[in-house]
């Protein structure tokens, strides 16, 4: 079924105030009215303008809509998510109550889409959808679950190896008073397990958007995100870091201190390493039911030749490998 743009019908903003609403509503009933209208689809723009109404005007109808969220465009295919509608269990005590008191012709005026979210209004005598299988709660006696929401957060490479403790203020959409979505404050003490990796969600289960009519929350998730590292660099649960060694040490081999997030390890440089050469340290990377590795590249860096003596030492090197040429795979 497509989305229907509720706001859109009625030619109001999503934060309008119910007067702003009213006025609309007046003003585009009487130009579609079936009476009076000589518009070629005044009947169906008139059924739309009712049923926009029929949500706007009531608060927890609207909060119920709005928190299915602003990312959807009318016309878009619509699925209700879970704990919508008829398959969300039986209807709440006052929606039947309303039900019982519509008649099949004005129960005919609603669309699909409106009895996906609000349950199924046409079938009367007990065949109510209803939000979520609410009773109780809020003036409608129906009830609807909070919707979930995705935030980042940025975290350390050590942290993501040690696990830490991070206290996060997060702002989460709440229905007011009057059934308007309001962004609000709140400060999350955040758990973050050892090995988490980039891209990985955590579940904060209850800590998103506040239910409706009594409804329980919806669940955070928060993804996971690194800091730039001056060392090291995650691939996976992978880490990766540059080794800077000097000509001898390459040429003749070195046992060299190495870091790593789990702290300084030996490594075995072999004699005739080169530079870009990578050497692996098992088990090294980030923690988890198979731990990652650290690839250590290495980087052969020369030593300065600023006095007489360093420059004497160069030349006798070159002297001593004239033959050597660097040059020979290019043919030069």
């Amino acid at each position: 079924m497509e989305y229907k743009d509720y706001y859109k019908i009625l030619g109001v903003d999503r934060g309008a105030d119910q007067d702003a609403i009213k006025r609309a509503y007046r003003k585009l009933a009487r130009k579609f009215h079936p009476d009076v209208s000589k518009e070629v689809d005044a009947e169906a723009r008139f059924k739309e303008v009712n049923e926009a109404n029929e949500v706007l005007k009531d608060p927890e109808k609207r909060a119920a809509y709005d928190a299915l969220g602003s990312g959807w465009q009318a016309g878009d295919e619509f699925r209700p998510p879970p704990g919508y509608g008829a398959a969300g269990g039986p209807a709440g005590g006052g929606w039947q109550q309303r039900a019982e008191r519509m008649s099949p012709e004005e129960a005919a005026q609603f669309s699909d889409f409106f009895s996906s979210i609000f349950g199924d209004l046409g079938g009367f005598g007990g065949r109510g959808g209803g939000m979520g299988g609410g009773t109780g709660g809020g003036r409608g006696g129906f009830s609807a679950r909070g919707s979930d929401q995705t935030a980042r957060v940025r975290i350390s490479l050590e942290d993501a190896y040690h696990g830490a403790t991070r206290q996060l203020s997060l702002e989460v959409p709440e229905a007011d008073e009057k059934g308007r979505v309001r962004l609000a404050t709140r400060t999350l003490n955040v758990r973050i397990p050892p090995g988490v990796t980039e891209g990985q969600q955590i579940r904060l289960a209850g800590q998103a958007g506040g239910g409706i009519g009594g409804g329980e929350p919806g669940d955070l998730y928060l993804e996971v995100e690194f800091a730039p590292h001056p060392v090291f660099r995650a691939e996976g649960r992978d880490i990766n870091l540059r080794l800077p060694i000097a000509p001898w040490e390459a040429a003749l081999g070195a046992t060299l201190s190495v870091p790593t997030l789990g702290g300084k390890v030996s490594l075995k440089i072999p004699a005739g390493a080169q530079s870009n050469q990578r050497l692996r340290l098992k088990g090294r990377g980030l923690p988890g039911k198979t731990a990652g590795d650290a690839y250590v590249q290495l980087e052969i860096v020369n030593p300065p030749a600023t006095d007489a003596s360093e420059k004497a030492a160069f030349e006798q090197l070159a002297e001593r490998f004239r033959a050597f040429n660097p040059r020979a795979k290019l043919g030069v």
